[in-house]
């Protein structure tokens, strides 16, 4: 099969199109022919290898991608519930894989069918980004009625946390640059503040709980927009690692806190997005398309940190 090596850490370069044997689906495993894939921060940083505990962790393997769209061709032996032919879409972070023509992966693990009337390429961006984003509001405890901030709001993480977010009624305020207002407005955020023409962190609003979608600010910027109770949140973390370190002492006085979300792969929070595939409440934003032949420009373009929500990697052309 077709598929995108990496022959070393460093930049998109070392991304190359090869000839690999094709994945042996166990009595377990599902053999999806794989129509379309993404580039996400995931892979870029594990190409990069930095940190660098990513190299120990990724050298299970040397074909990268997460995310994954396409058609059973074989399932195993012992697996129910999934046939030839059925549509899938998952996510597989620590095998990897996925940025090939074939993927083997555990019928049991995080996918799920891909609802009707769905392309490949509308469901494959919905796992990664939005999976950080459930973990970060499951972390954090929000609940329908409470007000949040999401910071970074056209990113994977940022797009899928206020649609996620305005799914479950909470009323969602949105930072992002000026070109992308209306598009962050249509993803249901119910107030807008554009961080080129002013601070975020002085906008004097409060809020239940600020998600930072980029790891670029703080918990002691965005100290003052919390209430009493409030909750910061974010993947990164941060200078110094201090998120980690706030997450472990702030919960203890009581007030404002910090919390720093692992991220969970639980099956009831694929079926979550799939549900809101199949009703329209979550539709993943696609930036651009690539096909897999030219996935090394995807990756030179994701380094760029100008990508707005996902992009896309054609393996079979629409």
């Amino acid at each position: 099969m077709r598929a995108a090596v990496q022959t070393g850490y460093g930049g998109p370069d070392v991304v190359r199109l090869a000839d690999v044997e094709r994945p042996v689906a166990g009595p377990r495993d599902l053999l999806v022919r794989v129509h379309a894939t993404t580039v996400n921060r995931t892979d870029t940083a594990y190409r990069v290898g930095t940190p660098a505990f990513l190299r120990v962790l990724r050298a299970r393997g040397r074909i990268l991608g997460t995310e994954y769209a396409g058609v059973v061709e074989e399932a195993g032996a012992e697996v129910t519930g999934y046939a030839a032919g059925d549509r899938v879409f998952g996510y597989s972070e620590g095998p990897f894989g996925a940025h090939a023509e074939y993927l083997a992966v555990r019928a049991d693990g995080f996918l799920a069918p891909i609802p009707d009337g769905l392309t490949f390429a509308q469901a494959v961006p919905a796992t990664e980004g939005a999976h950080y984003a459930q973990s970060c509001i499951r972390r954090a405890g929000i609940r329908p009625g409470q007000t949040v901030l999401v910071y970074g709001a056209t990113g994977a993480i940022g797009s899928a946390a206020v649609q996620l977010l305005a799914a479950m009624d909470v009323a969602v305020t949105a930072v992002c640059a000026t070109a992308h207002l209306e598009l962050v407005r249509s993803l249901g955020a119910g107030h807008v503040i554009d961080y080129t023409a002013e601070d975020f962190t002085r906008s004097g609003g409060r809020y239940d709980a600020v998600i930072d979608a980029v790891g670029k600010s703080t918990f002691g910027a965005c100290r003052r927009l919390l209430g009493p109770r409030g909750v910061y949140v974010s993947g990164d973390p941060g200078p110094f690692l201090q998120n980690v370190g706030l997450a472990l002492v702030t919960p203890l006085l009581r007030r404002r806190r910090v919390v720093f979300p692992v991220p969970l792969q639980r099956r009831e929070m694929i079926e979550e997005l799939r549900a809101l595939l199949a009703d329209g409440r979550f539709r993943p934003v696609v930036d651009r398309h690539y096909p897999l032949a030219e996935i090394a420009e995807a990756h030179r373009y994701v380094d760029t940190g100008t990508k707005v929500g996902n992009v896309v990697i054609d393996v079979v052309t629409p």
